[in-house]
């Protein structure tokens, strides 16, 4: 059950880049594909800086993606990997404008409604 916020400057891409991240999480994760859990956020102004030599411009795209442990590093760099490349593909965003952060927490960290840990 990941949980993903995304910011984007404008609103014009935002559906189209909740797109890519999903579909490469049911491909990369094998998360259901009913399990969607986004907030997107058009933005008018985003801060960062050219950093391990990735050269980013107004196009960036951040994505925060929560979701519980277990998945092993090689899960994560397809996803990285997938995720820019359907990003790219569906909402023209540049690789290189695509910084992605995964946070991991135990299932009893999350509530899906009721005020219970569904998990624990």
């Amino acid at each position: 059950m990941p949980f993903v916020r995304i910011d984007a400057v404008g609103t014009e891409k935002l559906e189209a880049l909740g797109n890519a991240v999903h579909d490469a999480m049911v491909e990369t994760l094998g998360i259901p594909a009913d399990d969607r859990f986004q907030v997107l956020n058009g933005r008018s102004t985003l801060k960062y800086d050219d950093y391990l030599g990735v050269h980013r411009d107004e196009g960036i795209v951040f994505v925060a993606i929560t979701m519980r442990t277990g998945r092993t590093d090689e899960q994560k760099k397809s996803l990285y990997r997938r995720i820019a490349e359907l990003a790219e593909e569906y909402a023209r965003a540049e690789p290189r404008n695509v910084f992605v952060t995964i946070s991991e927490t135990d299932l009893v960290n999350w509530s899906l409604g009721n005020g219970e840990a569904q998990y624990a």
